[in-house]
């Protein structure tokens, strides 16, 4: 059997990774056009290996950096927010199955730049001096970690993107976290394989899945969070947040240029 597939995924594993390292993301953002783009996959079929991918603890390697850095987040909200994402993925991942893969494509195109409109604009929240004071998230965690949780799996089912790509921005407003903070949180929340009912929906349809590509995407995308952590937590959050949206641009431009 030809090492090709496994080849191509552990490449667009590492992309992914790396970018899930520095942004806080689950690396759809990256992966879901590169496996269409390197591996010929139809939207329905790269959203629902990218899922699958993220299904092993491939974040650990960065959130342990994340904290090495002395970077923290609260366990209670991180909980709080997989239980409103396992309430919308399966939702989710139904309705990208009912829609066609050119229709759905060209959604996730307009989502992409909606995205990264709005992460451009958005300004960092005005922080208080913590000083040595222990972070506290646990006000209004139910209120408001509830349905950011559920927001997420319901576009993580419908795009493939594990849902981070908006937790991130949300969190920052909603609890006044840095940048580095929600991005810590984002990529806690994927650890558990909070991603399989979704998986399970795709997994289901007349393609199925190229579980020889999602392995090698699972390999390269532990590898590359670990160092774009590395890279994260030595740049400032406005640095990353106008990077992120300059990215999610260019990924858009690569799914339409597909699309000819």
């Amino acid at each position: 059997m030809s090492p090709a597939p496994l080849l191509a995924g552990l490449a667009t594993g590492l992309s992914g990774g790396a970018l899930a390292g520095v942004f806080g993301v689950g690396g759809g953002l990256v992966m879901v056009p590169l496996l269409g783009l390197i591996l010929g996959l139809d939207q329905r079929q790269a959203q629902g290996a990218t899922l699958a991918a993220m299904l092993l603890p491939t974040g650990l390697p960065a959130v342990l950096e994340y904290r090495r850095r002395g970077i923290r987040t609260s366990l209670r909200l991180v909980a709080i927010l997989i239980l409103g994402f396992l309430a919308g993925i399966t939702g989710g991942a139904a309705v990208a199955n009912g829609i066609p893969a050119s229709a759905l494509r060209w959604g996730f195109i307009a989502f992409l730049l909606i995205i990264a409109m709005h992460t451009w604009r958005r300004k960092e929240p005005a922080l208080p001096d913590r000083g040595a004071e222990p972070l506290d998230f646990s006000r209004g965690a139910w209120r408001y970690g509830l349905p950011i949780g559920a927001l997420a799996g319901v576009l993580s089912g419908l795009t493939g993107l594990g849902g981070a790509i908006v937790v991130i921005p949300l969190l920052a407003a909603r609890f006044r976290m840095t940048q580095h903070e929600a991005q810590l949180t984002s990529l806690a929340m994927l650890l558990p394989p909070i991603g399989l009912p979704g998986v399970l929906v795709y997994a289901r349809t007349g393609s199925g899945l190229p579980w020889r590509v999602i392995g090698g995407v699972a390999l390269g995308f532990a590898l590359g969070a670990f160092l774009g952590a590395r890279v994260a937590t030595r740049l400032r959050g406005a640095r990353l947040k106008q990077a992120f949206a300059v990215l999610a641009v260019a990924m858009a431009l690569l799914l339409v240029l597909r699309g000819h």
